[in-house]
């Protein structure tokens, strides 16, 4: 799906959340990502960000996701995704008057996203008591390491910190090994998501009490939230889980078996070599009819008709023997041989993809999860496309990410500002306009 240079800056209108306004405070990924999923489906969103400070030009201004990772003119091209679909106010949260303003758009507001430190708000006159009562329909969603309260809610909090807290950094990882990150800030993105749910059932409730409030989100308390069985079992057993690699503990068949074809490519590949990803096959046999159809597939038809491995229980008992028998015949083949016999035997498998194989695939294409925009330049930018999919009132890329500043005159002036006050407050320092 591409969206033309039209498209990319206008986009389609509408969207589930029309008529929704979302003032945003904070930067980098929590906040940000969740007031993007919210602008992907029509809501309008308003991003705060500090001007340039002239003290450290250097420095630039704007939320420091703007020069993170590769860049573009200048700019991430992970920005044109962060923030796609939003406004920017360019404003200086230190200067009083820079407050007043954010007041005066959370007297209209329905959804205000921070992801400060506990405390920044308040510091400033805006915190919950304040906002509240300005506009009491007002759902305010703080994102934080460790939450508004406890002995913790002081502390720095990142999203790798809140991975090895909520127990998942002890658990990535080859037995005996170090822990690794998953790769990505999935400690952000998954408290982003949890922070969009109780936007969401605020906004449900105040339907019937006509009031907002407070959603109080953790980034180790949204890890947490999808850490499974882990702590029942701990409870029960007094079981620790241990990391286990590529398998999954207590279920089996799931694991990954290395193929013929395993070759090992430069380091610095950019072409999308997958070859070291691409030489191992993931295969999910745990489901005791599809356990039987893999074992046939492989011809282990012994095992397939054996009733000890007739259920996970009496499989997972002799994980190390069914492991070995799907790992011998998967390095006797190629992944592509691997894959074809799987799907014949309609097996749930599949290569591990680079994004060079995501590029080319043609799922994605057909479900819409590719689209191009056309930057400010003309050129092409691939950025993923918008989910979950609405049968109705689908999200929509209406707009660019914006540039510095890009909408604080008009900002300003829809809350009643004139000409010379604006100009006064950007001689000062207090607003930049792009």
């Amino acid at each position: 799906m591409s969206v033309s240079a039209r498209a990319s800056k206008e986009g389609p209108s509408g969207g589930p959340l029309a008529g929704l306004r979302v003032l945003e405070l904070g930067q980098l990924i929590a906040g940000p990502f969740a007031a993007k999923t919210l602008a992907d489906f029509g809501a309008d969103v308003i991003k705060v960000e500090a001007p340039a400070d002239p003290r450290r030009p250097q420095a630039g201004g704007g939320d420091p996701l703007r020069r993170w990772r590769l860049l573009k003119d200048g700019t991430s091209v992970w920005w044109q995704v962060q923030s796609r679909n939003k406004r920017s106010l360019a404003l200086d949260l230190r200067e009083p008057e820079a407050r007043d303003i954010v007041r005066h758009l959370a007297r209209d507001a329905d959804v205000l996203i921070e992801n400060f430190r506990p405390g920044a708000m308040e510091g400033w006159g805006l915190g919950p008591g304040e906002l509240l009562a300005i506009n009491p329909r007002l759902i305010m969603l703080r994102i934080s390491g460790y939450g508004q309260t406890g002995p913790y809610r002081d502390k720095p909090g990142f999203g790798v910190v809140a991975e090895a807290m909520s127990g998942l950094r002890h658990l990535t990882a080859e037995p005996g090994r170090v822990p690794v990150r998953v790769g990505v800030s999935i400690g952000d993105t998954l408290a982003a998501l949890h922070g969009v749910i109780g936007i969401l059932l605020a906004l449900h409730e105040r339907h019937t009490s006509g009031q907002g409030q407070v959603i109080d989100v953790a980034l180790y308390e949204a890890v947490f939230n999808c850490m499974e069985s882990l702590l029942p079992e701990y409870s029960a057993f007094g079981a620790i889980r241990q990391p286990a690699g590529s398998a999954l503990p207590g279920i089996a068949p799931s694991n990954a078996y290395r193929c013929k074809d395993a070759t090992v490519p430069p380091a610095d590949a950019r072409d999308g070599v997958s070859a070291s990803a691409g030489a191992y096959v993931l295969i999910a046999g745990n489901g005791d009819s599809i356990f039987k159809r893999l074992m046939t597939a492989i011809g282990r038809e012994d095992l397939a008709a054996d009733p000890a491995l007739a259920d996970n229980t009496g499989r997972v008992a002799r994980v190390g023997e069914i492991d070995a028998a799907i790992g011998d015949w998967a390095a006797r083949h190629t992944v592509d041989e691997v894959l074809a016999a799987l799907d014949g035997a309609d097996v749930p498998a599949g290569r591990i993809y680079t994004v060079a194989d995501i590029a080319r695939d043609p799922h994605y294409r057909a479900r819409g999860m590719i689209e191009s925009l056309a930057l400010d330049d003309g050129t092409l930018l691939d950025v993923p496309g918008i989910t979950p999919k609405l049968s109705r009132t689908p999200g929509g890329h209406r707009r660019n990410a914006p540039a510095l500043g890009q909408d604080t005159r008009a900002v300003l002036e829809d809350i009643g500002l004139s000409a010379e006050q604006i100009q006064a407050l950007q001689a000062r320092g207090i607003v930049a306009c792009g």
